[in-house]
Parts: structure tokens; C-alpha cells; sequence
């Protein structure tokens, strides 16, 4: 994987990219670390995308496990969540209408 700063990437575009290797994945990088991944796409677009966003999901599922598992609440915890949210959203609903 090649890695690439995101400030040369906006100022050179495509010329960043000169020194990368054909179906190699590069990591666009900012002042605060890894910021976007640039995948080549082999084959069928849509195909890919769903793949990708599989991928991402998965990932996103994994830190909510792993934050969940570090501070795990209980069921009543959750429902009063829920009823705070549900509250918060008629009060919206209802000041929209008024």
C-alpha cells in the first residue's frame, strides 16, 4: 500500500499518484493521520462498491462491539434511552406542527 499526503493529492492530483503501482490501494493522509482510502476498482463497479461498503459496515459493527464491551448497560438502561429519544422526537414532531 502506498501512501500519499492529502495536501499533495489536492495540489498535484493525478501526478501524486505517478509512483503507485497499477491495483494498489492508496492511503490518503492528513496532519491528523489515515484519512481516505483510494481502492482501484477491478471488474464490475456495483459489485465493488457493495464489497466496499460490506467491508465498511463490518468494520463500523466491530468499534460498536468493542465500545459496547468496554461500557456494557444494562436493559434498563436502554429503555430509558429509547423513551428519551422517542420523547425528544414527539416534542419535535409537535413543535413542528405548531
Amino acid at each position: 500500500m502506498q501512501q500519499v499526503s492529502l495536501r499533495e493529492f489536492r495540489t498535484r492530483g493525478v501526478k501524486a499518484l505517478k509512483d503507485v503501482r497499477g491495483g494498489e490501494t492508496v492511503l490518503l493522509a492528513g496532519q491528523h493521520g489515515p484519512a481516505y482510502f483510494l481502492v482501484p476498482v477491478m471488474g464490475d463497479v456495483a459489485a465493488e462498491e457493495r464489497e466496499l461498503r460490506r467491508a465498511m459496515a463490518k468494520a463500523s459493527l466491530r468499534q460498536g462491539w468493542w465500545i459496547a464491551e468496554k461500557q456494557p448497560i444494562g436493559d434498563e438502561e436502554i429503555e430509558q434511552e429509547i423513551a428519551a429519544v422517542r420523547t425528544d422526537r414527539q416534542a419535535q414532531r409537535e413543535s413542528k406542527k405548531g
